[in-house]
């Protein structure tokens, strides 16, 4: 207890709190695992869970205290995200394997000309929303494209794969 006090007057505000944290989530835990103990089995029992619990909070405060002191940090700013954008992404990236599906499906004649011609006409809306990034934009009029064609089940494998790589990386904000 002398220690933790002595730390929290010599260290900044944000390792005081963890400290202060951490100090109340021991005493929770041992106080927790003591009660347990006496309900459970009695004096032994109760010495035994109380230093387990206690020991259990401090190890794992330990463990978090990068993260706790990232949080703390008055410079700290979680990133803006776009969340509109990431679903029309997502959304753009279903809608295309949709209609790829329905260009190349694995059972022949298992899709209508009708359904294909249903699922090509939303994604082309869907990829011509305004709120769309470009790169994501471009590389949905490629694998638009490549399934257009309808000959390649490679090309529009590889033209698929470069789409969702490129929502990924718009998704992750690299």
């Amino acid at each position: 207890m002398a220690v933790c006090i002595l730390l929290s007057m010599m260290s900044p505000a944000a390792t005081r709190i963890h400290i202060v944290i951490t100090f109340v989530l021991v005493t929770t835990g041992a106080v927790g695992g003591a009660s347990l103990g006496l309900l459970l089995g009695g004096r032994l029992l109760a010495v035994v869970t109380a230093g387990a619990a206690g020991l259990g909070a401090g190890i794992a405060s330990f463990l978090v205290r990068r993260e706790v002191f990232a949080l703390l940090r008055p410079d700290h700013r979680v990133p803006a995200i776009d969340g509109y954008a990431q679903g029309i992404a997502d959304a753009v990236l279903a809608h295309i394997a949709t209609y790829q599906a329905s260009v190349f499906p694995l059972t022949p004649g298992g899709v209508t000309g009708r359904e294909r011609e249903a699922r090509r006409t939303l994604a082309y809306r869907i990829a011509a929303y305004d709120g769309l990034p470009t790169p994501v934009r471009v590389s949905a009029a490629e694998a638009l494209e490549a399934i257009d064609h309808g000959l390649d089940a490679k090309r529009a494998e590889a033209a698929m794969k470069a789409l969702t790589l490129m929502v990924y990386d718009h998704r992750s904000g690299r």
